[in-house]
């Protein structure tokens, strides 16, 4: 009899993974067909500060500066037949030419490096802390300006979006009335920060600027009492602070505040003034 062997059970075949799609390439950047070539300014052009008039003739006699190189100070010169604007490198040949601006106007190309140098170092040059002429510098002025206009648009948004009761802070600090409509209180704070936008966005993280809100409020609500010659609480007429002679009370009052010293009259007040509302 023949014996036969039985097979164990074949373990099912396991179920294979669902092929993943296949990773999408990033997207190429786009080619820039926009043809651009950034120039750099081949003249420079300076102008007169205040006054000159049509023309205007710049001071070259006995004009000396400091040499840092030399550590002494050095006559200069414009001699358009010289390489050096330094006269003691000049030729016995050196003749002196005027340099003049035209309606208060004065343009220096770049094949005249002697003029350049000369007016880069003259020390009536407001660069050099002079008031006769300066460099007009169209790109800075352009950049200076945009951040100026970026600056604004950062406090507009800020007074729009903020909550008006988020605005009260810098309001008070500006001896703006916060007494009227929300319009009204973001109508006058937007014409603060017309004038100097970053020190307007600056105020919202001071300190001086919410410590002094809060002691605003604190004398509003009659929890101290400000005099010309001190601080006082307004129920006890306990001495916060004295105020020196000829001196701001809240100007010391908000100093004080911000002292290891004056943290727990601060903190008191807006514990206070949480209490009220």
């Amino acid at each position: 009899m023949t014996t036969q062997t039985k097979k164990a059970p074949g373990r099912p075949p396991k179920a294979q993974p669902a092929a993943q799609p296949a990773a999408q390439p990033a997207a190429a950047p786009k080619k820039n067909l926009f043809k651009r070539e950034e120039r750099a300014e081949e003249h420079k052009e300076y102008e007169v500060s205040k006054g000159g008039g049509v023309v205007f003739m710049l001071p070259q006699k006995g004009v000396t500066v400091y040499d840092a190189e030399k550590d002494t100070v050095r006559e200069i010169r414009y001699c358009p037949n010289e390489p050096s604007i330094w006269s003691d490198e000049q030729g016995d040949k050196a003749v002196r030419q005027s340099v003049i601006f035209r309606d208060k106007r004065l343009f220096v190309p770049k094949e005249k490096p002697n003029l350049r140098e000369f007016m880069e170092r003259h020390p009536g040059n407001a660069a050099n802390g002079g008031k006769l002429f300066k460099e007009v510098n169209k790109k800075k002025d352009a950049e200076n300006e945009l951040q100026k206009e970026f600056a604004l648009n950062d406090a507009v948004s800020k007074i729009r979006d903020t909550r008006i009761e988020d605005l009260l802070a810098v309001a008070l600090y500006y001896n703006v009335n916060i007494n009227v409509s929300a319009s009204d209180i973001r109508f006058n704070l937007l014409q603060i920060a017309k004038r100097k936008p970053n020190e307007f966005m600056q105020a919202f993280d001071s300190p001086q600027v919410s410590a002094r809100a809060t002691l605003i409020q604190a004398k509003d609500w009659q929890l101290i009492n400000v005099k010309q010659d001190g601080v006082y609480w307004f129920d006890s007429n306990k001495l916060i602070v004295s105020v020196p002679v000829g001196q701001e009370p809240m100007d010391v009052a908000v100093r004080f505040c911000l002292t290891e010293k004056g943290a727990s009259v601060l903190s008191s007040l807006e514990e206070r003034l949480e209490g009220l509302a």
